[in-house]
């Protein structure tokens, strides 16, 4: 695979969160703005994309028994940068946050892409695989946190669109996660039988 789709990938055919359904605890939790969601998926990315050019750099070293905790350790320790530089630099985003920094540890895109990509594939390829999939899961964030803002308190990124009264104050709730995912997610699965339908056609 050239390098070009090894990043493009997890923008849309391989979506973390849209196509894979994946880190949705996160994604369904700490989506009720769209600066909560950029937030989020910069954190992720740079954990992935980080934790991904070791893990790939150590593969050949790690005993296979032994592969799951050193991932573990290996992504905590980037988590932990992560969650140093936010509550220093970004102090009312990292508060707003909270415990879902912590969580990135466990979280299946990033012990799924070193599982399944990172230790298995050179450095070069393994980093472009977590900076794709990182920005796929940014990008998704930033777009469901959007919609659930602009519905529900009518503004984007804390800038006012429109007056209280169109606001649908649920869409900022769990209900209005759940709701606005699935309609995003069916929108993917919409978009990508149509790409692959008129591919077939050719």
């Amino acid at each position: 695979m050239s390098s070009l789709k090894e990043f493009t990938k997890g923008f849309f055919k391989e979506n973390p969160t849209y196509v894979q359904v994946l880190g949705m605890c996160p994604t369904l939790a700490v989506t009720t703005s769209a600066i909560n969601g950029f937030g989020m998926g910069l954190a992720a990315t740079s954990v992935l994309t980080m934790s991904n050019i070791v893990i790939s750099a150590i593969r050949k070293t790690v005993p296979k028994n032994l592969r799951i905790p050193i991932f573990i350790v290996v992504i905590a320790t980037f988590v932990t940068i992560i969650d140093l530089l936010m509550h220093a630099f970004t102090y009312d985003l990292w508060k707003t946050l909270g415990l879902f920094i912590p969580l990135i540890v466990v979280n299946c895109i990033i012990m799924g892409r070193a599982e399944a990509f990172a230790s298995k594939n050179s450095i070069w390829h393994s980093a472009l695989d977590g900076l794709g999939n990182g920005l796929g899961f940014t990008g998704s964030l930033v777009l469901l946190g959007s919609i659930r803002e602009l519905l529900g308190s009518g503004t984007i990124f804390g800038i006012k669109v429109w007056e209280k009264s169109f606001n649908m104050f649920v869409m900022i709730l769990p209900p209005g996660a759940y709701m606005t995912l699935g309609l995003l997610a069916a929108l993917f699965a919409w978009i990508s039988l149509k790409r692959k339908k008129g591919s077939e056609s050719k």
